[in-house]
This record gives structure tokens, C-alpha cells and sequence, in this order.
């Protein structure tokens, strides 16, 4: 143990000199970002850990990075709600969008607040006010002050969902030192492939808190009448003619789909392309990249209504993506043709669509690699091949009917995460009650396989 703690305390004040250093640098960008976006400007003060007291009582505190993970936690949120209706509930984010899109979710449910910045007074700030009684961190956002004040507090940690990519062990493995301390001891990892779950115990997880549990975004649940309003908004724009879905759009990628667009309305000339970008604050630079190639297109946000000739259809909109998939005939999912890392893949396989994507997945390999194995995604690279192939899938209807249905059933083989990470809280969330130590979770249930029989995801 004294070994570990030589170990760690040289890494430990070198990452406090990082970080330091980086905080003034990050905060002024964050304010310059609001001169673009206001919204950056919002609760500032929240990433330094001042703000609202949301509650006298300690609280549930459920983390979630951006918007997708966001919408992956509101069957937990709304579970622990149900579960636990006396204990305040706290979701936390980073991004401004991933708040709106929180705050529209969990009106009436949980408080909504940025997560501090890694800094030592920061994250006591935080935790004086929010008071959590159990944290549970979506995905893997490994901070060591917030670990650390999680154990200087007794706080359980749970890391719900979590996964480790292959790219990005060597990182982790080399910070070893800030998070070995908090993972060999308190730390409940819920992970969503056995690979994860090696990967953590390579870092030095605990084995006997260690389970894998799948993956929460499975568990998901459409908006009520998603199809049916999807339907209702294509017979009112777009009746009788062929619609793809481009959604979660990013800078340079809206180039590529218009030019996709082109080689569609070759063979499908009444074609429509629905065209929905990833942020609000780029909805005007959009909106002025169309108008300066020209392009016959309509608002959803100043109600326009598309005519025979309308070439595109623009969602510039917040919290309208899953009504615009359910719209179409085929979706292709951004972030996918340049190195973001892709987004959710899911929205358009629940809603039996056919999928196209770029090769840049990595903020969801799994799912990615699930969807193309199964034959429910398919993997584009260029703008010419995102074109061909959506205009081959617009004029199959009986191939596309085949391809969405293999995405809808794996979508509902990996549902379960859920229950079985419910499965693991709720002993950690008793032992709070009590005050006792929590216990070490029983092993969750095994996750099931995929429709092909591979180890879901």
C-alpha cells in the first residue's frame, strides 16, 4: 500500500498542475464559444461548483455526458424515480445541448446542473451543495478529484453502462495511478461487454465489483406515437414521395450529403432529403449553406411546408430527431463521414429503418459493429457511395422492410441492461439508507446473445 501511495501522490499533484494550468484556458474558451452560442453563458457558474442548492436532503446523482447519453439515462432516471420517490434526484451534464435536452426530459423528475470542472475546490463546491448519497457516472467519464472526493466522502460510485475502446486502454493504463486507489475499493463497475469488463481489471478494478450488465442505451424507449406522427408529418410534407433521413449532421459532412443528395435525385428525382445538424448553434450556418448552393429548401422551425420541388428539408429543431427518422424511408447517422465518432445508431433500428453510416463509429464501436454484422447498417465512405446505396435502398421497399426488421430485433435481443444495473444499485442504495458499508453486489444475470448468437453488447 505504501508503494501505491508513493506511486500515486507524484501523479496525483502532476495532474493537479495540469489541470490548474488548463482551467483558465478552458473557461475562456467556454466563454468565447457564448459570443456563437449563448447557451455556453447559461449556469457558467455551475462548472466551478457554485449554483443552486437543489435539495436539503442528500440525492440520488446520475451523470451523463452529452446528449446521447443524456437520453440513454431516462429509463434509469424515470426507474429510480419510481423506485425511490423520497430521494431527491440530481442529473448532472457537460454540454449545453446534453442540459436542454435533460431539462426537457426530466422536467418535474430531477434537478438539472453541469458537472464542476476537475478541480479540487470546484468538485467540494459540488458536492456541499448537490450532497450526493450514491453517484452514478453513464458511459466512462474518468475524473480523479471527483473519484477522489467520492471517497474522501464515503460516496458509492457506480460506473453504469461503462466501456474502455481498445484505442484508448494504453491512456488509461499509463493514468493508472490517479484511478487504481478508486477502482480497487468502492468503485461498482456495471460494464457493457465481458471485453469492458477485462479491460477495467487490466487497469485494476476490483474483480469482485466488476459485472457485466450490457449496454442501457438498449433500453430506450420511442416517444408514444413515434410512427404515427412520423407518418402524419411525411403525408403533410411529403406524400407519395421518397424520403432519406440525414441525422446528427456535423461541418463538413452537410457538403458530402448534399452531394449525396444530388446523385439521389438522379434516380429518384422527387426525392427528399431530411436534413437534421447535430447543434443548434450551427441551425443558421446551415440554413446559409443551402441558401448559398442553392438549394430549394423548408424550415421545420418557421413552419414552412415543403412543395413538390422542395429539395430538402431542414430540422433545425432540438429534440425532433426520432419524429424525423420515423418520417423516412432510410436513415444515415452523422458524425459518421468525418472523425467525430458517429451517434446514435439505435433511434433509426428501433424504427425498423435501414441505416448507412461512415466508418468513423468509435464513440460506439459495439453497437456499430453489432447493427453491420447483423446486416441491419451498412458502412459508406464517400459521398458517391452514400448516394448509390440510398438511392438503391429508396427504390427497394421489400429490402429495405428485410433490413429494418434484423435492426428492430436486435435492438429488443440486447434490451435487459437496465434491469440488471437496477439490479446492482439497489443494494448500494440500501446500504446508504442504513448507513451501513455498501455490500459488494451480487453477480448480475449473464447478457444475452445477440439474434446471430455473439455475445451482445
Amino acid at each position: 500500500m505504501s508503494a501505491l501511495c508513493e506511486r500515486f501522490a507524484p501523479m496525483r499533484l502532476l495532474y493537479l498542475c495540469v489541470v490548474y494550468l488548463l482551467a483558465p484556458l478552458v473557461g475562456l474558451a467556454m466563454l468565447l464559444r457564448g459570443f456563437r452560442d449563448h447557451s455556453y453563458w447559461h449556469n457558467f457558474r455551475e462548472r466551478f461548483g457554485f449554483g443552486d442548492v437543489p435539495s436539503t436532503d442528500a440525492c440520488l446523482w446520475v451523470h451523463a455526458v452529452s446528449v446521447g447519453e443524456v437520453q440513454a439515462a431516462a429509463a434509469l432516471v424515470r426507474a429510480l424515480r419510481e423506485r425511490h420517490p423520497g430521494i431527491p434526484l440530481v442529473v448532472t451534464t457537460v454540454t449545453p445541448t446534453g442540459a436542454e435536452r435533460a431539462r426537457a426530459l426530466f422536467a418535474g423528475l430531477a434537478h438539472v446542473r453541469y458537472v464542476p470542472y476537475d478541480l479540487p475546490g470546484s468538485v467540494r463546491r459540488f458536492f456541499d451543495r448537490v450532497r450526493p448519497r450514491v453517484a452514478i457516472i453513464l458511459e466512462t467519464e474518468l475524473w480523479p478529484n471527483l473519484y477522489h472526493e467520492c471517497g474522501r466522502r464515503g460516496v458509492p460510485l457506480v460506473l453504469a453502462s461503462a466501456r474502455i475502446s481498445p484505442r484508448s486502454i494504453g491512456r488509461y493504463r499509463r493514468l493508472a495511478a490517479l484511478f487504481r486507489e478508486a477502482l480497487a475499493n468502492g468503485i461498482v463497475i456495471a460494464a457493457q461487454s465481458p471485453a469492458d469488463a477485462g479491460r477495467f481489471r487490466y487497469i485494476g478494478a476490483n474483480p469482485l465489483r466488476t459485472h457485466v450488465t450490457g449496454n442501457i442505451k438498449f433500453d430506450f424507449a420511442l416517444p408514444a406515437q413515434a410512427r404515427a406522427r412520423g407518418a402524419a408529418l411525411r403525408a403533410e410534407h411529403a406524400a407519395g414521395r421518397p424520403v432519406w433521413v440525414a441525422g446528427s449532421t456535423h461541418a463538413k459532412e452537410e457538403g458530402m450529403i448534399l452531394e449525396a443528395h444530388r446523385r439521389v435525385r438522379e434516380r429518384h428525382p422527387d426525392a427528399l432529403l431530411v436534413l437534421v445538424p447535430r447543434h443548434p448553434a450551427r441551425f443558421a450556418e446551415v440554413r446559409a449553406a443551402l441558401e448559398a448552393a442553392d438549394v430549394s429548401f423548408a424550415c421545420r422551425s418557421r413552419g414552412e411546408r415543403c412543395v413538390p420541388d422542395t429539395g430538402v428539408y431542414l430540422g433545425d429543431t432540438l429534440g425532433e430527431l426520432v419524429l424525423l427518422y420515423a418520417s423516412g424511408d432510410v436513415a444515415f447517422v452523422g458524425g459518421s463521414l468525418v472523425p467525430v465518432g458517429g451517434h446514435n445508431l439505435l433511434e433509426p433500428a428501433a424504427l425498423g429503418l435501414p441505416i448507412l453510416t461512415g466508418p468513423y463509429t468509435f464513440n460506439a464501436e459495439d453497437i456499430a459493429r453489432l447493427l453491420v454484422t447483423e446486416g441491419a447498417a451498412q458502412v459508406v465512405h464517400t459521398a458517391e457511395e452514400l448516394g448509390q446505396r440510398a438511392a438503391q435502398l429508396l427504390g427497394d421497399a421489400a429490402g429495405r422492410t428485410r433490413i429494418g426488421a434484423i435492426g428492430l430485433a436486435a435492438v429488443e435481443a440486447n434490451r435487459g441492461a437496465l434491469t440488471r444495473l437496477l439490479e446492482l444499485l439497489s443494494p448500494v442504495i440500501a446500504a446508504t439508507e442504513t448507513g451501513s458499508r455498501p455490500p459488494v453486489p451480487p453477480q448480475a444475470a449473464p447478457v444475452p446473445s445477440s439474434p446471430s448468437g455473439r455475445a451482445s453488447r
